[in-house]
This record gives C-alpha cells, structure tokens and sequence, in this order.
C-alpha cells in the first residue's frame, strides 16, 4: 500500500499547536454526531466478522477477539493521536498472537503477559517520543514483510477453506496440510467457503455502503450452513457476560520469551498503528500525533491483555470505512467499540453456528489485501535492489519470523543507503571542476599547475564515505603535489571514521612530504579533532577560517604567483 501525506500548508510550529487544540477539544466536540454515530456503528458491523476470524485464528476463541476490538478500540480511540482511527486485531498483530499462544499454550498467564509487556512497551515508545523513528522504516521492507503476512494468513486458512484444521502451529505445518486438505475435501464447508469467497470479492459497492461484504459473507455463508447441521466444523459455544481478570505472570526460565515476543508485538502494531494513521491523514487532510498515538495504542493493549483479550493495531480497512461514512472525532472510534459490546453481550450466542471456512473465507480476503501487489506489479521498473530487498523480507517473514525480517530488511537497507551515499560523498570529493568558486582561487590553482590540490567536503561525511576518504585521497594526489587543502566549510559535525580519515590523510601526506591545510573548520569539528588528538599528526598554523586563505597561504609556502598579478 503507498501513501502519501499531504503536508499542511503552515509552519511547524504552529500545525503542532493547532493539532494539539484540536486534539483536546474534538473528544467534546459533537457537532459532527450524526456523522460519527453512524461512521462508529459502520465500523463496529465490519470489524464484527473480522474480530471472530481474528479471535479464531488466534488460537484463543473468537470472544477473545471480539474482546480485543472493544477494548484496543475503546481506549485507542480514547487517548490516542489519530481521530478518526479505528482499532482492534489485525493480520498482522494476530499472526505473531497465534504463533506465541501455540508454542505457550495452556500457559493464559504467561501469554497474556506479552501482550501487556507488549502494551508497556508502546506506552514507552510514546513517552519518549520513539514514534517519529519507527516510520523510519524503509518502505520495501514494509511491503515486504506485510505482504510475507498476508501469504501467511492465507496459507494458514486453506485447509480451514476445506474443511480441515492444521496440524500444529507456524506456517510449515500449514502449508504441509494444504494437499491432504485438497485432496480430501469437505465438500460442504469447501462449497460454503468458496460462496463465501465470492460474496467478498464481488459484492456490489452500491450493497457495500449498506452491508459490508464481510458481514454479508457471514450472514449468507452461516444461514446456508444452517441446512446442514453437523456436516462441517462450526465455532461451537462462545461465552458470554464481562470476561475474567488474568494476572499476568512469568518466571526466570520464561523472561527472554516474554520480552522477545512482546517486543515484535509492540513494534509491529506500532508501525502497523502509524500506517494506518498516514492513510486516515491523506483522507482527512489532518495531522496525526504519533507519539500520542501509540501511547493509546499502548493503553488499549495493556487493558486487553489483562482481560484475556488478543492484541489489536489501527485497522485500515475500519478507519476507512468510518471516514467515509462520516466520523471525524475519537466519538466515532468509541462508538465502535460500544457496538461490539452490546453484540458480546445480547448476541454471542448467535455465533456459536458461525462455520470455519466462513471465517477462513473473510481471512483469504484480509490476506489478499495485505500483499502489496500495486508495488510487486511495478518493483521490476524501479530499483532492483529494493525489489530483492522486499523478496528476501517477504521470504524471511513467511519462513523465518517477523523480527529476524524487520532486523534483517532494515540492516540491509541502511548498508545500501550508505553505500550510494558514500560514493556519491567521495565522487563529489574528487571533482575538482565544481571546488573552484573564485576568480582568486582559480588563479592561485591554475598557477600551481598541479602542485595545490582541493578537497572540498559538500557535506557531513558519511562512516561510510570516511572508510574510504583516506585511499580516495591517497589515489587523486598526483606525485608533484606538495600541498592538501581539505576544506570543511560545508561539513557540521565529524564522527570518528571520519576524523580517523582525516588523520590517515595527514599521516600519508606528512610520509610523502606534502602539506595539509585545512580551512573551514567549525567549532564543533575542531573539538573532536582536538579531542581524538587528530591534530598531532597534523602541521602547527595550517587551519585557516576560508579555503582562500588556505590556498593562499600554500601558494606564498611553494612560491606560487598567478599570471595575472
């Protein structure tokens, strides 16, 4: 999915203070009821399908997800940083759930810990304001990691489709059951979730903005199912009235589980949050507070998490449906959540007859949407690099696991960028045509006939530019060159690969017999020279404020007068 943001047309300043008045004021603000009452109960009758597939597929009940969208979205919606956001379970958030409840099972406490953990987590990364970092994430990596999750909800719903359940847990059990399924099939529940399949693929948009294609996919598919009762595998008994406190808790042998699983779960529904946000900005032409955000994202998790609820994220799908169909304010993402609560408690009941492959059926759908095909379709035309990237993250997710994917996708990605960048740094070094700015230094240099040699640094220096400046140097100096100018005026900061570079320089420069100036130099480049004791390898009075002055001084050192003078 690619988004893009429209930029408000004010300053900085003043959009954070108008989206922080807006943002205290729009929970109490209901001129915009209507629209928000009916954007809320839209939203609520689509995430209802969602919840129980999600809660299913989960492992820990379809209550269980019914129990995550009410209370992710609730308190999301409360205190987080997006207005029109709706939140609950998604793809993503469930597909880590349910490998963490399979390989922990029959443990509630230990499981549910995670997703408090995980809760705590977001509630920190807001606090200390980690947001703006983790939309970081180069966008191939996203795609490829949430297209790797659509290809594992899908996979781990086939067999479901024919009317099996998979043998254990992950994606490799999965996808091993998929041909003893096809080959033998329950026709009954294949038939329904095929018509199923059909409902939400084609159903008409004009139907849709009355009934959701979920939700009639639901209806139809349970309905029909009613004609053949015990044919097919069914929810069977959900319970109803407030769900029990867990208290979390975890031992010594169990703390690096916990912790790791908790922190792919805060990180994903952290970046799956903060997505779903940027779509609900470019829809609404508003601003979000990410850090804010995933303080709600946060609250919501840890309240779920201590009520045996599965986690939950910003849901696209559901925060465009309630935009469209009129909410504007956090009303319209609690209202949702109201929604589900009244069906938990009148009418749970009801779904108990809800068939698996139904539900197998909405979740093909959610996979499919996940992939990210507008980008696959078109990768072959851009980069091909962030095409492999994408492949080797989308590989990794399916086979490996989510954070093995992220950590992987993002260390690539910034070795590459480093890379270009570091070339692009030590091409733009070694162009003498664009150093020479003057009239004065031209002629200065065209004097020296070769024996002056500028090296003009157009910007921080990359660590990965600064491995290499010293033998990028050592080969662009020409034999009779008797002095080095490296000029600095363009350069903010210097780290210690760069500042080792500068003393390889000079060390090679003071071998050869030739002399560094440097001019330029700022106040804060000059402490970590100082500071890292660079300057020894380097010749007293040879730093100069401006690059004419330096060159001056090695034309009256080498006895250099210009033609014109």
């Amino acid at each position: 999915m690619t988004v893009t943001q429209t930029d408000p047309p004010t300053g900085p300043d003043y959009n954070q203070q108008e989206t922080a008045t807006k943002q205290r004021s729009s929970f109490f603000d209901i001129s915009n009821l209507k629209g928000d009452v009916f954007g809320g109960l839209t939203a609520g009758i689509v995430a209802l399908p969602l919840a129980l597939a999600f809660g299913e597929a989960s492992g820990a009940g379809p209550i269980a997800g019914l129990w995550g969208a009410i209370f992710v979205g609730f308190f999301a919606a409360l205190f987080g940083g997006t207005e029109t956001q709706v939140s609950g379970p998604t793809g993503p958030m469930v597909v880590v759930f349910a490998g963490v409840y399979a390989s922990l099972q029959g443990e509630p406490a230990l499981v549910f810990a995670i997703v408090v953990l995980a809760g705590v987590l977001q509630i920190l990364l807001g606090v200390f304001r980690f947001g703006q970092y983790i939309r970081l994430v180069p966008y191939p990596v996203i795609s490829g990691f949430m297209s790797g999750i659509g290809c594992i909800i899908i996979a781990l719903q086939i067999s479901r489709l024919f009317g099996h359940e998979p043998d254990g847990g992950g994606t490799i059990p999965a996808l091993a059951a998929i041909p003893g399924a096809v080959m033998d099939p329950n026709l009954i529940a294949f038939g329904i979730g095929l018509l199923s399949l059909i409902i939400i693929f084609f159903w008409p948009s004009k139907l849709g903005k009355w009934i959701p294609s979920p939700l009639a996919a639901l209806l139809a598919g349970t309905g029909l199912s009613l004609f053949f009762p015990g044919a097919l595998p069914i929810l069977g008994d959900i319970p109803t009235g407030f769900p029990n406190f867990i208290l979390p808790g975890f031992s010594s042998d169990t703390a690096l589980i916990v912790l790791e699983a908790a922190f792919i779960l805060a990180l994903l529904g952290a970046i799956d949050s903060l997505l779903t946000s940027l779509v609900a900005d470019n829809m609404t032409r508003t601003r979000h507070n990410s850090d804010r955000e995933l303080i709600g994202q946060g609250i919501g998790n840890t309240v779920a998490g201590f009520f045996g609820a599965i986690p939950g994220a910003g849901a696209t799908m559901r925060t465009v449906v309630n935009i469209r169909t009129g909410g504007t304010t956090k009303i319209s993402g609690m209202l949702h959540s109201a929604v589900l609560f009244v069906i938990v408690v009148a009418a749970a009941p009801l779904a108990s007859q809800i068939p698996h492959a139904v539900l197998a059926g909405i979740l093909i759908k959610v996979g499919y949407d996940i992939i990210d095909f507008a980008y696959i379709s078109r990768g072959h035309k851009g980069p091909r690099w962030d095409l492999a990237l994408m492949a080797i993250v989308l590989g990794l997710t399916v086979f490996v696991d989510l954070i093995t994917a992220v950590g992987v996708g993002v260390t690539l990605a910034a070795l590459a960028f480093v890379k270009r960048l570091a070339d692009s740094q030590l091409q733009t070094i070694g162009d003498q045509e664009t150093q020479i700015v003057t009239p004065q230094e031209d002629a200065l240099i065209q004097a020296s006939k070769g024996k002056i040699t500028i090296f003009d640094f157009g910007g921080p220096l990359s660590f990965g530019a600064a491995a290499d400046l010293g033998h990028q140097v050592r080969e662009r100096v020409k034999l009779h060159t008797s002095a080095i100018i490296l000029d600095f005026s363009k350069v903010p900061f210097l780290d210690v690969s760069a500042a080792r570079a500068v003393e390889t320089i000079g060390r090679d420069a003071k071998a050869s017999g030739k002399t560094v100036y440097l001019s330029g130099i700022s106040d804060d480049v000059n402490d970590v020279l100082v500071g890292l004791e660079v300057d020894d390898c380097l010749p007293d009075n040879t730093t100069f404020k401006t690059r004419l002055e330096a060159i001056q001084a090695a034309a009256r050192e080498l006895e250099i007068r210009p033609a014109t003078a």
